[in-house]
């Protein structure tokens, strides 16, 4: 984890911030939270707290780093599933879909990275409220719904550098590391929206694939002695 490499390398206590909060709506000071994560020193976050709190932008503190890091990288893969999902217009209902099922490998993934990240953590602004305001209108899932309306013939990277204008996308480069944790350890039949997502971004799949996979149910249990995580 990044924060790990700051604190090994600088010999500083690093503490993580993550949240459902696009910088857009935060420079016009609309109401939003965010979650700070740190390891041991409570007090340490407690003024992270109060540094980065304003009327307008909550700030909580929870124990867990890990945890917390992870939403904020593994969300945008699942808002490029949703924008997928938005480019060949399958509706609510299925985007809905998507975002649980995110959510689901989303903890299972970090839980099985890091048995010490805690099940409370993705009902925090890091967690659930961040995938849900990153899948309706994160860059993520802006430049995947033209990716999809555009049958796929027009890469990601173009498309990036049309709709963003300078800014990157965090989830093609995720999708494409989580999907190399996957291959090592054997797991891409356990994650298959991380895995089809992947797939889709290198041109393996097709976008409508995004959906096609749930025919084959994952199966969450015991992986290198971790628990269910259904």
């Amino acid at each position: 984890m990044i924060s790990s490499l700051i604190s090994e390398k600088l010999g500083v206590n690093c503490c993580v911030l993550m949240g459902a909060n696009i910088a857009n709506e935060i420079a016009v000071e609309k109401f939003s939270e965010a979650t700070v994560g740190y390891r041991e020193d409570k007090e340490v976050a407690d003024r992270w707290v109060k540094l980065f709190g304003t009327p307008y932008f909550q700030v909580s503190a929870v124990q867990d780093v890990e945890g917390v890091e992870l939403c904020g990288t593994l969300k945008n893969v699942v808002a490029i599933g949703a924008g997928l999902v938005d480019g060949l217009e399958m509706g609510n209902n299925t985007k809905a879909a998507i975002m649980r099922i995110g959510l689901r490998e989303m903890r299972a993934f970090s839980k099985l990275m890091f048995p010490s990240v805690k099940d409370s953590t993705f009902f925090e602004s890091c967690g659930i409220a961040d995938v849900i305001t990153t899948c309706l209108g994160g860059r993520n899932r802006r430049v995947s719904e033209a990716f999809a309306r555009n049958g796929g013939k027009r890469s990601l990277d173009e498309l990036e550098a049309e709709l963003l204008q300078g800014q990157k996308l965090q989830g093609v480069s995720t999708a494409r590391e989580v999907y190399e944790v996957l291959s090592h350890r054997g797991w891409q039949e356990l994650f298959p929206l991380f895995t089809t997502v992947h797939k889709i971004c290198i041109g393996l799949l097709p976008s409508s694939a995004i959906v096609e996979y749930s025919e084959h149910t994952p199966n969450f249990s015991l992986v290198e002695g971790s628990a269910e995580y259904y």
